[in-house]
């Protein structure tokens, strides 16, 4: 089995001091693999990732990064030891162009004009759209293009792991299944994944490992081959949340 990256130790966090979202969590993203989050609205699943970014800081139990506890270690440095988040709602400034979002993303190496062309240089060569479109405005772009600008802005940093919540909402099929199998890809490249997400057949093809919540707690887990089986975890998933998995 490949290390952990990335994990959430018997975390509790809650909102405003006393409203608990995540009780006593507990999720493993393993090298080079997608590990999958699903359950239903307000199961606590964005929650799960904002805490791996450092957003909301656990009350309870510690995150690690390859092992070293980074429970009060703000975002911007997990950004700096290659953590990208890709949050689920439009993250972008919409009266700059493409290029200029994407310059922003570099801001971390800013000095490094080399080092900024060469990135810039590699999210043209892995999104044409996006070359096309340098100059124009992101919004003037459809909703999918605008998410390639997200990931792209998100690959800059050249992240080791990468959390996506719900990248694919409010998509066409057609553009959600090119998603799928950029996240697919990503972990074959080596990078850690992180996916939220409420398509569940999709994020059962496209992950090596599921973790379900429920209210804020461990529900379920389990491989893809176990999510897979009849009369297994894709059944209790299926009648759990009311799903019809096909």
């Amino acid at each position: 089995m490949s290390t952990a990256i990335l994990a959430l130790e018997d975390v509790t966090v809650a909102y405003h001091g006393d409203i608990t979202i995540l009780n006593r969590i507990n999720v493993q993203a393993r090298a080079g693999k997608v590990t999958g989050v699903i359950g239903p609205n307000g199961a606590g699943k964005s929650t799960v990732l904002k805490t791996l970014f450092g957003f909301l800081p656990p009350r309870t139990g510690r995150i690690t990064l390859r092992g070293k506890d980074i429970s009060a270690q703000p975002s911007h440095e997990r950004a700096s030891h290659g953590v990208a988040f890709v949050p689920q709602h439009r993250s972008l400034f919409g009266d700059l162009s493409v290029h200029d979002n994407l310059l922003l993303g570099c801001w971390p190496f800013r000095g490094d004009k080399a080092r900024v062309r060469q990135r810039i240089d590699s999210v043209y060569d892995r999104f044409p759209i996006l070359a096309q479109k340098r100059n124009d405005p992101v919004s003037s772009m459809s909703g999918g293009q605008q998410r390639f600008v997200e990931f792209g802005r998100a690959l800059l940093i050249e992240p080791s792991v990468i959390l996506l919540d719900e990248p694919t909402a409010m998509l066409a099929p057609k553009i959600s299944k090119e998603i799928y199998g950029l996240i697919r890809g990503f972990a074959d490249e080596g990078m850690t994944v992180v996916l939220v997400d409420q398509n569940v057949r999709r994020c059962a093809e496209v992950s090596d490992y599921m973790y379900i919540l429920e209210l804020g707690r461990n529900k379920a887990e389990g491989s893809r081959e176990a999510f897979e089986e009849e009369g297994g975890l894709r059944e209790m998933v299926a009648s759990w949340m009311d799903y019809k998995i096909d």
